[in-house]
């Protein structure tokens, strides 16, 4: 018979699976602090051997890390996505800049067109007070809030479509674009023409999925990254004219007549 006595679950395993769950879902996010041991072992209403015990497990797994004098935190496990050879590669090739772009925008289209079929009413809040923060933030000379807003407004819409595999990944290939990977983030947010534009696009997506229009937040999410790409594309190209007018110039001074 398939049948098994059925044992009781150890605390500390039940602790586990809880933290578990909690970072495969994007709800504990890398790099961030887990609460005291007191408070924690109060909050999961366990003894603090069961807790230590359960913590033990995860720093064996590689989901939690100690840091002397700071306490527990969740373990930078987006940075095992690409191998330190692929990241510089990447780096050093134009084209994986436009090839990562593509990969977004149907990543994230389709992402958005969960979201508005999937994401639960408070899922779509989140979107909606992200998009206001960003609203917020536009009116400021200074585009760094805007621009890290930029990130979490997107993050927030792949988060409200319950994939967590595409939850990871996308994570991943934001913090490699925060540390500069494939373009600088600012140039994006450099103009105010530009920053005009790209506060109406997030309008239009977060419009279409507050309607729980997945269509049109599809079709909004496609249209905001093939503007981008077209940015970079007359960026690029602006400079590279910009070093032969450069050329021009130097050598114009030094010519004899």
């Amino acid at each position: 018979m398939p049948f098994q006595p059925v044992q009781s679950e150890k605390l500390s395993i039940a602790v586990t699976r809880q933290i578990e769950l909690l970072i495969l879902r994007g709800i504990l996010r890398p790099g961030e602090r887990l609460p005291s041991e007191r408070e924690l072992s109060e909050r999961l209403g366990v003894s603090r051997p069961s807790l230590r015990e359960a913590i033990a497990e995860l720093q064996h797994k590689g989901l939690l890390a100690s840091k002397a004098g700071a306490g527990i935190f969740v373990a930078d496990v987006l940075g095992s996505a690409f191998s330190p050879a692929l990241v510089q590669l990447f780096s050093a090739h134009d084209e994986a800049v436009f090839d990562y772009l593509s990969f977004r925008r149907d990543m994230e289209g389709l992402a958005a067109e969960r979201a508005a079929r999937l994401g639960s009413d408070t899922d779509l809040r989140v979107v909606g007070t992200i998009y206001d923060k960003m609203a917020a933030a536009h009116a400021k000379r200074d585009p760094s809030d805007e621009a890290a807003l930029d990130a979490a407004f997107h993050l927030s819409i792949i988060e409200a479509s319950h994939n967590v595999i595409m939850l990871h990944m996308m994570r991943s290939m934001y913090q490699l674009l925060r540390e500069g990977v494939f373009y600088n983030r600012q140039i994006m947010f450099k103009q105010r023409m530009t920053r005009d534009s790209l506060l109406a696009q997030h309008a239009a997506i977060n419009t279409a999925l507050q309607a729980r229009d997945g269509a049109g937040a599809r079709a909004a999410v496609e249209a905001h990254l093939d503007y981008v790409s077209a940015a970079l594309h007359e960026h690029a190209r602006a400079e590279k004219n910009e070093a032969i007018a450069r050329q021009r110039f130097e050598h114009e001074q030094n010519r004899k007549l």
